[in-house]
């Protein structure tokens, strides 16, 4: 029973959190969607693709890095070694996002029209690259307390991010409107900053409380000074993991970069306006599927919690743990996803116009409710596979998937639309789904 306590309470709090923040976050693109409508609602979903190459830049990799090599301490007690992971990859990932927020600031205006297509992206490109060091900050402190199990930080540091940007926002909002002025999308992209910020200052509050706490304890603060002949093979050991995972991430994020760039320019091939372009493109991706993706946030938290666990599980070659792991994520995640594909079967229409007032939206969440069991099956098995080691074979799935919905987007939206670009979505994800349960398949069997 000890073995799972950590995975089930863990998983737990991240779950209500996330279902929280979800829920917030749906009242929230309710409001975005009203008050700037689909077409506002596409220039903020067309800044979402230099957001994630960014971090798969500076903290996707180390964040996981960090993870890992501090899952030992809940079995060593090892402190010393956990807190000088953190602090050589909080440091490696803090100059590459500060270098990443001046790079996008300056060339804001190159990026948005030579880049993105769109100009009127540029100031929200200035906002956003200042969230860049805020969100390595939290990130690399989480993957920490992820790697040793305690999750009410990160589920913490989630939800007064939520709960601030939105809060600033409707505060923002009021207050502008109140003086007669009319608001702009920028409003909230500033959210974002507002918002990485405080979740920033409640991480560094975190990790400040356990390292002093600590440090009276075991002495840790004099072990980590003296212990400074060690930082360089510290440093190569987070690099040969976090190098290879960020490289991996950043070419997946590149490749989605480039299907969520293109989808508004094909959509224009097909024969749409700019307008309607963006329109389609904002209720599709700001609308349709974040209400798709709402149940992920289970599948979501136990993915998280499963790198660890099965990191350790395969350290000690505990086979046994590694196929209940396999098993017990595979079945559930089936059935939450059937779940869910019923549920937004009969109810995608009345929920497109109720949350969004959207007969289109409506009929994006139709479509896209036959993805929810192959989508979460994959995100917990390509968790699984990361703490076996085998990131190489998630990244070549990964790969393989993107490239032929980039297929469809290239050549089959300007054909059939959108409708192309769905049909796609769904062969892709039942592709990388298929291969991943091909790849854990000895742990299927009796």
């Amino acid at each position: 029973m000890k073995k799972k306590n950590p995975l089930i309470l863990g998983t737990f709090i991240l779950t209500i959190t996330g279902f929280i923040s979800r829920f917030i976050g749906f009242f929230y693109r309710i409001f975005l969607s009203r008050v700037f409508g689909a077409e506002g609602m596409g220039l903020y979903q067309l800044i979402s693709p230099v957001l994630a190459l960014t971090f798969s830049v500076t903290v996707s990799g180390m964040q996981t890095a960090i993870s890992k090599f501090v899952a030992s301490e809940t079995s060593t007690r090892d402190y010393k070694s956990s807190f000088r992971i953190l602090l050589v990859g909080f440091f490696i990932a803090m100059a590459l996002s500060f270098g990443c927020m001046a790079y996008i600031y300056t060339f804001s205006e190159m990026i948005a029209e030579k880049l993105l297509f769109e100009p009127r992206t540029a100031p929200l490109l200035r906002i956003i690259s200042l969230s860049i060091p805020m969100a390595t900050v939290h990130s690399c402190i989480n993957g920490y307390f992820y790697g040793i199990r305690k999750t009410f930080v990160p589920a913490m540091t989630q939800l007064v991010e939520q709960v601030v940007r939105v809060g600033s926002i409707f505060l923002l909002y009021e207050i502008f409107k109140s003086h007669g002025q009319t608001p702009t999308i920028s409003f909230a992209v500033a959210g974002l900053v507002i918002g990485e910020s405080a979740s920033m200052i409640v991480s560094l509050v975190a990790i400040y409380h356990r390292f002093y706490a600590l440090t009276n304890t075991y002495g840790i603060l004099s072990k980590v000074r003296q212990s400074f002949y060690v930082y360089f093979n510290d440093t190569r050991r987070l690099l040969s993991l976090a190098i290879p995972l960020s490289l991996n991430r950043t070419i997946i994020n590149f490749l989605q970069s480039v299907e969520a760039i293109y989808i508004p320019q094909r959509l224009q091939l097909y024969g749409y306006d700019n307008a309607k372009a963006l329109s389609v493109y904002g209720v599709l991706m700001g609308m349709s599927l974040p209400l798709i993706l709402f149940p992920s946030a289970i599948t979501n938290s136990i993915s998280v919690l499963l790198l660890p666990l099965v990191s350790e599980a395969d350290a000690v070659n505990n086979q046994k743990a590694i196929k209940k792991a396999v098993r017990t994520s595979i079945k559930y995640c089936f059935l939450l996803g059937f779940l869910c594909t019923g549920i937004f079967l009969a109810s995608g229409r009345f929920m497109g116009m109720l949350l969004y007032e959207s007969h289109l939206a409506g009929t994006f969440i139709l479509v896209l409710s036959f993805i929810c069991p192959f989508m979460y099956v994959a995100s917990t098995l390509n968790s699984i596979l990361n703490g076996l080691g085998k990131t190489g074979l998630t990244f070549t799935y990964s790969m393989l998937s993107l490239i032929f919905r980039l297929f469809f987007v290239f050549f089959s939206i300007p054909v059939f639309g959108i409708q192309g670009y769905l049909i796609g979505l769904l062969a892709s994800q039942l592709l990388q789904t298929s291969l991943c349960v091909f790849a854990v398949r000895k742990y299927l069997r009796d």
